[in-house]
C-alpha cells in the first residue's frame, strides 16, 4: 500500500500555504493530504480531535499514516503522537518546529493582551514546548538558518535562525535525526531541499547527511 501523509500548517496560515509541499510529496509517490484548521480561533483539543481521527480514517486505506507539519503544525504532530498511543504506524517530520519553545511567541506574549490574543489557544504550547520526545514515533527535524523574518526581531536571536525560530530552539532531545538547510521559516514549505529531506526521512527513518546534501 501507499503511505499516506497528512501536513498541517503554522500559526496564521491555513491550508493552502501548503500547496507547493503538497505537490512535491505527491510526485516523490506519497498519498497526500492537507489538514486545515483555525491556529488562533481553535482549541487544542478540538484540532487534535479532529486530527487523531483522520489519521484513524486514513489507516484504514494504509499501513502508515506519516505527519508533516510546518511550524505550530509540527508541535501540534507532536501533541496528538504523545497523546494517542493508539495511533497507526508511521514517522513525523517538523519544519522549523520551536518544539523546545519559542522566545519569539514569548516575547510577543510580553507585549500585552493583543500578543497573547494573537497566539491563540494553542499559547503555551508555542511558548514553552515540550522537554523532550519519547513518543512512539520516529521524528525527524528540519531547520532553517536564513534568518530573515518578523521573528528574527522579536526573538532576539543569539545563533543561528530562520528568521522566527532559532535552531536550537527545533533541537529537541530524543528527536531521531535533524538537518539544517539554506531557508528562512516560511521558506521551508516552499524548499525543494526541505522536500527531498522530508522524503528521505519518511522513507529511512534518517536525512541525507551526506557531503553537498
Amino acid at each position: 500500500m501507499t503511505d499516506h501523509v497528512i501536513l498541517l500548517h503554522g500559526l496564521w496560515m491555513r491550508g493552502f500555504a501548503l500547496l507547493m509541499l503538497h505537490r512535491r510529496m505527491m510526485e516523490a509517490g506519497f498519498r497526500v493530504h492537507r489538514f486545515d484548521y483555525m491556529s488562533v480561533a481553535a482549541t487544542q483539543e478540538r484540532i487534535l480531535g479532529r486530527l487523531e481521527t483522520r489519521v484513524h480514517e486514513l489507516a484504514q486505506e494504509a499501513d502508515k499514516v506519516h505527519l508533516v507539519g510546518h511550524s505550530l503544525g509540527g508541535l501540534l504532530a507532536l501533541q496528538a503522537c504523545a497523546d494517542d498511543l493508539g495511533l497507526p504506524a508511521g514517522r513525523v517530520v517538523c519544519l522549523g518546529s520551536p518544539l523546545k519553545g519559542s522566545a519569539a511567541a514569548r516575547r510577543f506574549a510580553g507585549m500585552g493582551r493583543g500578543g497573547e490574543v494573537l497566539l491563540g489557544h494553542n499559547r503555551e504550547l508555542l511558548e514553552y514546548g515540550f522537554e523532550r520526545w519519547g513518543g512512539p514515533r520516529e521524528v525527524g527535524v528540519v531547520a532553517g538558518r536564513l534568518p530573515l523574518g518578523l521573528g528574527a526581531v522579536l526573538g532576539q536571536f543569539g545563533g543561528d535562525n530562520d528568521g522566527t525560530v532559532a535552531v536550537d530552539e527545533t533541537c529537541l532531545p530524543g528527536i531521531a535525526d535533524h538537518c539544517v538547510i539554506e531557508t528562512n521559516h516560511t521558506g521551508l514549505l516552499f524548499s525543494q531541499e526541505a522536500a527531498r529531506q522530508v522524503t528521505q526521512f519518511l522513507h529511512q527513518g534518517r536525512f541525507d547527511h551526506s557531503p553537498g546534501a
